[in-house]
């Protein structure tokens, strides 16, 4: 029924319905024209927020932190009107701030010195008002962090103020690193002065070539030698130090050092202060900063003219000694470092029955003694090898004279002495003293014989030598006046041996008279003999006589 009445309606007003039904054509695409621009607004909305999110996270992850004087927009009407501060999560960490994002200024002022402190209110002071940048590294007061403040103004494409940002860069770990380049420059510094110092106080010429064996490095001493004003010239010139000839007395040197990468040197003649002079010159190879491939030489010039004399004078004296020692007795022979004989007198080659011919060929010690072992002129040993190497052990053994004695089979016995010689080697003396020692063998058994003799006497003896000293004394002496064997031991004198009686003369007032008195007769030649009475009763009759040698014979008699 309602649709008959629409029906009817229409007929009745088409146009009206015409126009109603354009006005809600024309209401439902402006709906739809703003729905689909609602949503355009929305996605750039959206957008908009998710760049601006991932522009804040950019700033937040920075390792540097920041603060910010926001201005208000001045192109539209901003609804805020102050300026407004912003601190970021870096450097409220930074600063260890405690109120986190929400620190204002000031807290961020308080982790500064005081001067510190003015001097970056005024940077921000200069940067809010002028739009002055700056750049300064201060120190907090709290941990001693280095940071490195910045302070720049942003503005807009259209000329609008946005913000004034303070940036904060922790930059400890640099500035620690740099100040610990800095020390270690110092040092490198003071290293390489030593080193100048040193290499220029050398007292003779000292250098240094590249590998392309020209001078990089001289000392002051080599100036001298090449008349040079500054090292730098003589670096350069290529300056070389020359001969008496004009020749380079070390660029040819180190040219063979060089290619066999050996240490070479040599010896020139310089003329020094209108005097000839002897130099050696030396250069080492070495490879420079490690590498195999790059060699370069270090060399030096080095005065050995007193070297040269001394070396003469030793040789002068050298011989002179030798032909001393070969006009000698005694045999005598050196050999050297290497073990060779390179001296020998005619005692030597008479002493061990050697040919000249083979003593001229220089032969070794260990074929010396193989020679003489098959002479039997040396001691039995079970191991000859061994006593070959011990011998010449002995070359660097013996620093100073050695004796010993060399026991042969033959019942001969020689002494041998062994002593350094200046050059190298040992100097040999040989001596036969089976007589000496034969000889000494019989006295030491005569004497044996008299001292046994002197014991099997019954009356005390003693027996004084020319020098006054004990020479010999009998138990039975020992046995009458108690006296310790060892004291006799010590070759008393005459008085000591008076002395040691005073025990027995106790009862007589003037022991120093009666001492003296006694001496008296014992070393008078005209007393031949004098009467005693001891203390303890007993008498004795004192005889003395004089022997062949001067030696006194004292006899004492209990009567």
């Amino acid at each position: 029924m309602s649709y008959k009445l629409l029906q009817d309606m229409f007929y009745a007003a088409p146009e009206l319905w015409y126009i109603l039904g354009t006005v809600f054509c024309a209401l439902l695409f402006l709906l739809l024209y703003n729905g689909v621009k609602i949503l355009k607004l929305r996605q750039k909305n959206y957008f908009l927020n998710r760049d601006r999110e991932r522009y804040a996270e950019t700033l937040y992850a920075s390792k540097d932190g920041y603060f910010a004087f926001i201005y208000p927009d001045e192109k539209v009407n901003d609804p805020r009107k102050t300026i407004k501060e912003r601190c970021s999560r870096r450097l409220a960490v930074i600063l260890n701030l405690e109120k986190g994002t929400n620190s204002s200024f000031e807290d961020v002022l308080k982790n500064f010195y005081k001067d510190d402190a003015k001097k970056l209110v005024k940077y921000v002071s200069l940067l809010m008002d002028d739009g002055v940048s700056f750049e300064e590294e201060f120190v907090l007061k709290s941990n001693g962090k280095h940071i490195s403040l910045s302070g720049s103004r942003i503005n807009g494409i259209d000329g609008n103020i946005y913000c004034d940002m303070i940036w904060f860069r922790d930059v400890s770990f640099e500035s620690n690193r740099i100040l610990n380049l800095e020390r270690e420059k110092d040092v490198s510094r003071e290293k390489v002065q030593q080193l100048c110092d040193l290499i220029d106080n050398i007292p003779y010429p000292v250098w240094l070539r590249d590998e392309n064996l020209k001078p990089v490095l001289v000392n002051k001493k080599y100036a001298e030698f090449v008349s040079a004003a500054t090292q730098e010239e003589i670096i350069a010139k290529g300056l070389e130090i020359q001969g008496i000839n004009g020749e380079n007395v070390s660029a040819n040197l180190a040219l063979v050092a060089h290619s066999a990468n050996k240490m070479k040197k040599t010896t020139v003649s310089l003329v020094r202060n209108g005097e000839r002079h002897s130099f050696e010159v030396v250069e080492t190879p070495f490879h420079a900063g490690q590498s195999l491939d790059k060699i370069c030489t270090a060399g030096a010039l080095i005065d050995v003219t007193e070297l040269d004399e001394l070396k003469r004078n030793l040789k002068l004296h050298q011989n002179a000694h030798l032909e001393i020692l070969g006009a000698l007795g005694t045999a005598f022979a050196v050999f050297d470092s290497n073990f060779k004989l390179s001296f020998y007198n005619k005692a030597f080659a008479a002493f061990w029955e050697l040919e000249d011919v083979w003593l001229e060929s220089g032969p070794s010690y260990a074929a010396f003694l193989d020679l003489i072992r098959e002479k039997r002129m040396l001691p039995e040993v079970p191991d000859f090898r061994l006593y070959k190497n011990e011998e010449q052990k002995d070359f660097s053994a013996i620093i100073e004279p050695k004796e010993d004695m060399l026991h042969l089979p033959d019942g001969r016995t020689f002494r041998r002495v062994r002593a350094p010689h200046p050059m190298g080697g040992l100097v040999f003396a040989f001596e036969d003293v089976s007589d000496r020692l034969a000889t000494r063998r019989a006295y030491n058994s005569l004497l044996s014989v008299q001292q046994e003799i002197l014991d099997n006497l019954f009356d005390p003896v003693l027996i004084f030598g020319s020098n006054g000293r004990l020479n010999f004394f009998n138990k039975a002496y020992l046995e009458m006046w108690k006296v310790d064997e060892i004291e006799l031991q010590n070759e008393p004198g005459i008085d000591e041996i008076i002395e040691s009686q005073a025990k027995f003369f106790g009862n007589v007032e003037n022991w120093l008279q009666l001492k003296k008195d006694i001496i008296q007769h014992l070393t008078s030649l005209t007393t031949k003999s004098f009467s005693l009475k001891r203390s303890d009763g007993v008498s004795i009759e004192v005889l003395t006589a004089v022997l062949s040698d001067g030696s006194i014979m004292i006899t004492y008699k209990q009567l």
